[in-house]
C-alpha cells in the first residue's frame, strides 16, 4: 500500500503554490492525495535526480523518465493523467469534480531496472515537484510570454503564405494572358507590316507620278523651243 506524503502539511495546502521534494526507492511508485475543490485547475513541474554513488551528489541522467497518473478517488479511480515524460516537466489537469485525487510519480530507465537501486541513501531517485493549484491568472501570465512568441510566429507565416499566394495568383495570370500577349504582340507587327508596306506603295507611286509629270513637262517645253526656234530662222 502506497503511504501518503507527510511532507504535504495542511499549511501547504493553504498556500496556491506547493513546493516539495521526496525520495522514491527504486522503481516503485510514490503517491500522496489531494483534496480539490471543483473546476480547480492544477499545473506542476517536476524534477527527478538520480543519486550518484561514486560523487556522492544528486544529479539528472537522460535515461531517467518519470511516468506520472492522477487518479479520482471519489469516481472509482477514473484517471485524468496518463502522462510519461522525461526526468524533468510538466503536467496539467482540471478538477472535475470536488474531492480527493490520487497523484502518482513513478520513476523508470532505459538501463533497465537494476539503474535505480533502493539501496541508495533515502532511495534511489530524489523528485522535486512545484504544484500550482487554482491560481489559474499566474498560470496563465507565467505562459504569456511563449504564448505571444507563438502567435508572432503565426501572423509571421500567415504574412509568408500571403506572399507565397499572391506570387503564385500573378504566375497563374501570366501564364493565362501569355498566349494573348503572343497574339496581341503578332497582331500588332502585323499592323505594322501593312502600314509600312501601304506607306512604301504610296512613296513608289508618288514617285512615278512625280516623274511622270516633269517628262510631260521636259517635252512640252522641248517641243515648245523647238517650234520658238522654227519661228526664228524662218523670220
Amino acid at each position: 500500500m502506497h503511504s501518503i506524503l507527510p511532507l504535504l502539511s495542511l499549511s501547504a495546502l493553504l498556500v496556491p503554490v506547493q513546493s516539495l521534494y521526496f525520495y522514491i526507492d527504486g522503481s516503485g511508485p510514490k503517491c500522496f492525495f489531494e483534496e480539490l475543490p471543483r473546476d480547480t485547475l492544477v499545473v506542476g513541474h517536476y524534477s527527478a535526480e538520480e543519486y550518484n554513488e561514486q560523487r556522492r551528489v544528486w544529479e539528472k541522467h537522460d535515461s531517467l523518465q518519470v511516468h506520472i497518473t492522477v487518479d479520482e478517488i471519489f469516481d472509482n479511480d477514473h484517471r485524468v493523467v496518463n502522462q510519461r515524460g522525461p526526468a524533468s516537466g510538466r503536467f496539467t489537469f482540471t478538477a472535475a469534480d470536488s474531492g480527493d485525487h490520487k497523484l502518482c510519480f513513478t520513476p523508470s530507465s532505459h538501463l533497465g531496472s537494476g539503474w535505480l537501486s533502493a539501496s541508495q541513501p533515502m532511495g534511489g531517485v530524489k523528485l522535486s515537484l512545484d504544484l500550482a493549484i487554482g491560481e489559474t491568472s499566474d498560470i496563465e501570465s507565467s505562459d504569456k510570454g511563449k504564448i505571444q512568441d507563438i502567435v508572432k510566429k503565426v501572423k509571421d507565416l500567415n504574412g509568408r503564405l500571403q506572399d507565397i499566394r499572391r506570387e503564385q495568383v500573378f504566375q497563374r495570370v501570366s501564364a493565362a494572358n501569355l498566349p494573348i500577349l503572343f497574339a496581341s504582340a503578332v497582331e500588332r507587327e502585323a499592323e505594322f507590316r501593312d502600314q509600312s508596306e501601304s506607306t512604301n506603295s504610296r512613296v513608289v507611286k508618288w514617285t512615278l507620278m512625280q516623274l511622270l509629270v516633269l517628262s510631260i513637262t521636259c517635252a512640252w517645253q522641248l517641243s515648245h523651243l523647238r517650234s520658238f526656234f522654227i519661228k526664228q530662222k524662218l523670220t
